[in-house]
């Protein structure tokens, strides 16, 4: 008997452990970063109920109509479920509308409708949302597909419910058709970046029928007719229910046509809700399944997933499936209805440092169709978009578009037009566009100079002058590649020593220069802005990614350099924010976080932990990593440092936990730090698999004692990312105290242009 027992436990137990095994898209929180508001960000983040990369986002809605926080976890009133494509508050959103179920006396108006809600009663997962509205004895639940959603309202008894179409002011359109159950209409709404003909046309069909029917226009209820166009238009449909009593919506909506909304409207087709729901955690757990972490604690594992989450939702689809499957977008660059792929809602200045890096690791044939929408992009507008939602918008600096089209080519992606791209990228690196966040503000300037003077009333000229100086090692990397003249090429490549130009070797810092050669004067290294961009001097000066031993070299050589390093951390989080005239919210996030001047909030610093790596010291990468890891980042509303920012900062953590970050996109090199989790699984979409074990890892020996890549010593201080495409392993020896002697040497370092051998 227990011989039967034991064969019966040894062939059932894996399945059973497996059965067990949580599913990853639940230990997701998107309620992690929503604790924000504009003077402080945790994240500044809503809970997006969607697909990857899905073309609609839902939440629910807790701000006024046309905030940027539009739900905030502080909030306790719910005022809408709303379709967003909102990047970040500071963008805003477009193409928005709002459903609201209530019940007793009519109520439309978003104040008026709102019902007092607690989180106690709500359930948040990124396929599938649920909440308890108090006033009205309502339960909403909403699980969406990439451009559609199915609601389910379960209501009292009563002969008084009513679903609320909200479909916001600055012009919109709604019509009630009774006979189909439906609500069609469509909404103009946005922030910017989108041509005159903008419109986002929208479907709801309900499974019951209209007890009654009502319109609204600017405040005023209307019986008849069912229809009206205006500045705020809206619609208010009725039923008679029972206690108990489900009713059914689906929805969806097309930036191109009313038809193409009703073609969206399919992705659901006859699927109830439960199906649509587990069609949504499926898809979600085939995308973070792209990476399996295996011990640690409950809440970094919980961290982890959250910020793959957040890695994996911009930029958002921006593209349709016509009636034969092709894809086919409305352009927000012409107006024009056009085939091919697009996608938006992203700033190149925040993400061409890890997350673009990590869509060309892990989802590759994602970033090729991202890769071909910039083609669209390019032909269609005349430029690359720095920032987009949905079109050119006119924010931050740097021309960074180079090294998101040439990390992609240089990493392998492939399947779009890449000759058109380079032609795109020349010409955003040799003029100014339309917008000063389009092409090189001060183009003429820099490629005169060799630096963009502090002097000539171009904002942020020192952040640019370093920013265009690695975009152009991206053009020339890129152009090497493709074989591009040698004469263009070594143009590049001698544009990208710029930065030499604004390193004063009085302070050993990065500092605006004016028009005659002259440096800035006065110069304060801890004034944030005026010659930066949302940081400082001692954040900025580390802004040479793609010559870091030429950076050293300028300081003195290693010992200045580390040194240098180290007292960021130690200089208490002092600063001078006279530039904007008040405290930034950037500038609070540092100074509360107890790690001196080292802004890890915000995007300039980010990659400054791993520089250690570059002078003899890994061991500091390896310390100050996990500190950022520990101390900068957990599952909750308050999780995030700063602004989370189109999945940047969260791309950090996720390459950081993994054990390597990419310092220098458009090189084929990630830097080692140390992993956080004893053991992760890469599943890389050629099928190969890499495997990092770190068997003796916990909070105390987060040190890297010894490397082994598939087996062998290996003593430098980086991994490439050819070698892991083709399938790796690598150990990590982990222990309680730093190995000094370990992966010292100068050949360890990582890349560095000026060593590169011409």
């Amino acid at each position: 008997m227990n011989r039967l027992l034991s064969v019966f436990l040894l062939a059932f137990l894996p399945l059973f452990a497996q059965a067990q095994a949580p599913d990853l898209a639940d230990l997701v929180n998107p309620l992690m970063g929503t604790d924000s508001k504009p003077s402080l960000s945790n994240g500044n983040t809503y809970p997006a109920i969607a697909r990857p990369w899905g073309m609609n986002f839902w939440l629910p809605q807790t701000g006024k109509m046309g905030s940027g926080w539009a739900y905030q976890y502080s909030a306790d009133k719910i005022k809408g479920f709303k379709q967003t494509h909102q990047p970040s508050p500071w963008m805003n959103d477009y193409g928005q509308f709002a459903l609201m179920p209530i019940t007793g006396a009519l109520r439309f108006e978003e104040e008026e409708r709102a019902s007092w809600f607690s989180h106690k009663a709500e359930v948040v997962t990124p396929y599938y949302y649920r909440v308890y509205l108090a006033d009205y004895d309502i339960t909403t639940e909403l699980t969406p597909t990439e451009r559609a959603a199915r609601f389910r309202f379960t209501f009292p008894k009563t002969d008084s419910a009513y679903v609320v179409l909200d479909a916001l002011d600055r012009g919109s359109h709604v019509q009630v058709q009774p006979q189909q159950r439906r609500i069609i209409g469509y909404t103009t709404r946005n922030s910017g970046g989108a041509p005159q003909n903008f419109k986002n046309y929208f479907i709801i069909e309900f499974d019951h029928e209209f007890s009654s029917t009502t319109i609204y226009l600017d405040k005023v209820l209307y019986g008849q007719p069912l229809e009206a166009t205006g500045g705020h238009t809206g619609a208010v449909v009725g039923f008679k229910t029972r206690k108990g009593e489900q009713v059914q919506a689906r929805v969806a909506s097309s930036f191109i046509s009313p038809e193409q909304a009703e073609r969206n409207l399919q992705e659901i087709g006859t699927n109830d809700f439960e199906t649509v729901k587990q069609q949504g955690k499926a898809a979600w757990n085939e995308q973070l399944g792209r990476v399996q972490v295996e011990g640690g604690t409950d809440a970094q594992q919980r961290t982890f997933y959250s910020c793959l989450y957040r890695s994996l939702l911009f930029p958002r689809k921006f593209y349709e499936l016509d009636a034969a499957g092709q894809p086919v977008h409305y352009s927000p660059y012409n107006g024009q209805v056009l085939p091919g792929y697009l996608y938006t809602d992203t700033g190149f200045w925040d993400t061409f440092r890890a997350l673009f890096p990590f869509l060309n690791l892990l989802y590759p044939d994602v970033n090729s169709q991202i890769q071909a929408g910039l083609v669209n992009t390019y032909k269609e507008g005349g430029w690359l978009p720095e920032w987009a939602s949905p079109g050119y918008r006119d924010i931050m600096v740097g021309n960074n578009s180079a090294s998101v089209v040439a990390d992609a080519y240089l990493k392998g992606v492939r399947g779009y037009d890449i000759n058109t791209l380079y032609e795109a990228m020349l010409k955003g690196a040799n003029a100014q566009g339309p917008l000063e966040a389009v092409g090189r503000a001060g183009a003429s300037y820099y490629n005169k100079l060799g630096y963009v003077p502090y002097d000539v009333k171009i904002n942020e000229s020192a952040a640019r002058t370093l920013e265009y100086a690695y975009d152009d090692f991206a053009i020339a990397q890129l152009g090497k590649a493709l074989g591009r003249p040698k004469k263009e090429v070594a143009l590049y490549q001698k544009r990208s020593q710029n930065y030499r130009n604004l390193f004063d070797k009085e302070t050993r810092l990065m500092r605006g220069r004016n028009q005659n050669g002259t440096f800035q004067s006065p110069f304060n290294p801890f004034k944030w802005g005026d010659a930066f961009t949302e940081g400082n001097s001692w954040h900025y000066t580390w802004s040479v990614f793609h010559d870091v031993h030429g950076l050293m070299t300028l300081m003195g050589g290693p010992k200045p350099f580390v040194a240098a390093l180290d007292t960021v951390f130690t200089l208490a989080p002092v600063f001078d924010a006279s530039y904007y005239g008040s405290v930034i919210h950037e500038i609070r996030e540092m100074q509360i976080a107890g790690m001196g001047n080292y802004a890890h909030g915000n995007q300039p610093i980010q990659h400054m932990v791993y520089l250690y790596a570059y002078a003899g010291q890994p061991w500091k990468t390896q310390y100050w990593a996990r500190e950022t890891l520990n101390r900068l980042y957990l599952p909750t509303p308050d999780g995030y440092c700063g602004d989370e920012d189109n999945g940047q900062t969260s791309a950090w953590y996720v390459f950081s936990a993994l054990g390597f970050y990419p310092v220098c996109p458009a090189t084929d090199q990630y830097v080692l730090g140390a992993p956080l989790f004893p053991k992760t699984t890469l599943h890389l979409a050629n099928g190969k698999t890499i495997v990092l074990n770190a068997p003796a890892n916990s909070a105390a020996n987060r040190y890297v004692q010894a490397v082994r890549l598939n087996g062998q010593p290996y003593t430098h201080n980086w991994l490439s990312h050819e070698a892991l495409m083709q399938g790796a392993t690598v150990d990590f020896d982990m222990g309680d105290k730093p190995n000094t002697t370990r992966s010292t040497k100068a050949e360890d370092a990582p890349y560095s242009f000026s060593q590169e051998k011409k």
